[in-house]
């Protein structure tokens, strides 16, 4: 049962902590972003060395670790767009009046920049891990990928709730290109092909015969699937979901213009 509960409950810690740190460092002030852009880039180079030495690792442990570096490349890409350095050569609010394919066009070019470091980021797990017979870390990031590219069209296509509270001061024109519905054509289809895939996925991990590693890297595969489709619902439903991490907004009571610190 441990090689089940254990791997959950670690996804959903990870899942909520480094959601709330992120936010967090993202509310600090200004003169801190180098800093914070610098300490990522340097976990990043340390993770996607972990996810090369790790590619043939199949203990329990592996899984971990591999899961782990996984998620530190992807939070690498997370911090870079918020902080501002990574998004697109669109910085302005989108025109008023700009409907489908004009606003789509917009859209895509203020998340360009995003959109080419997520797939250098994915080239770069898939070349270090290939011929592997480890494959947590590439699953993480695929998984990963797919379902942000699922929320952001969702969110484009128009849900009930856009979450703009977690998009700093800075990258407020990015709701611009938002639209609030109840609901879009795309949602349902996203949320059924997901889940059926998740449905798949736990009855891998479930199998009977299902050795201890393979268990393992599945329910982290089926764990971390099964909250993407929980924060897709989070976007239609009316709950407070940003709850779950006021802890990291309070930050942005900061002053964040504040001067650095002067060297002694």
């Amino acid at each position: 049962m441990s090689q089940y509960l254990l791997p959950i409950l670690y996804t959903l810690f990870v899942w909520w902590f480094s959601t709330g740190v992120i936010l967090y460092l993202n509310g600090l002030p200004r003169w801190t972003y180098r800093w914070t852009m610098g300490g990522a880039t340097l976990l990043l180079a340390l993770a996607l060395l972990g996810l090369h030495v790790t590619r043939n690792d199949t203990r329990i442990s592996g899984s971990y670790l591999s899961f782990t570096f996984a998620l530190v490349v992807w939070a690498w890409q997370e911090v870079a767009f918020l902080l501002g350095f990574v998004t697109g050569p669109r910085r302005t609010d989108c025109p008023p009046g700009a409907l489908r394919w004009r606003r789509a066009g917009f859209a895509l070019q203020a998340l360009l920049h995003h959109e080419f470091a997520l797939l250098a980021l994915g080239a770069a797990v898939l070349a270090l891990t290939w011929d592997g017979t480890n494959p947590t870390g590439l699953f993480t990031f695929a998984i990963l990928w797919v379902m942000r590219q699922s929320a952001k069209l969702n969110i484009f296509l128009g849900v009930r709730n856009l979450n703009e509270g977690f998009l700093p001061a800075h990258l407020k024109y990015l709701q611009t290109y938002f639209r609030r519905a109840p609901m879009n054509s795309l949602f349902p289809i996203s949320v059924a092909v997901s889940t059926w895939l998740a449905v798949l996925v736990w009855q891998g991990a479930l199998a009977e015969g299902v050795g201890a590693f393979d268990a393992t890297a599945l329910t982290f595969a089926g764990t971390l699937l099964s909250l993407a489709i929980l924060e897709h619902w989070f976007m239609v439903l009316p709950l407070p979901s940003e709850r779950l991490w006021n802890w990291g907004l309070r930050s942005r009571s900061l002053d964040r213009e504040g001067p650095a610190p002067k060297r002694s």
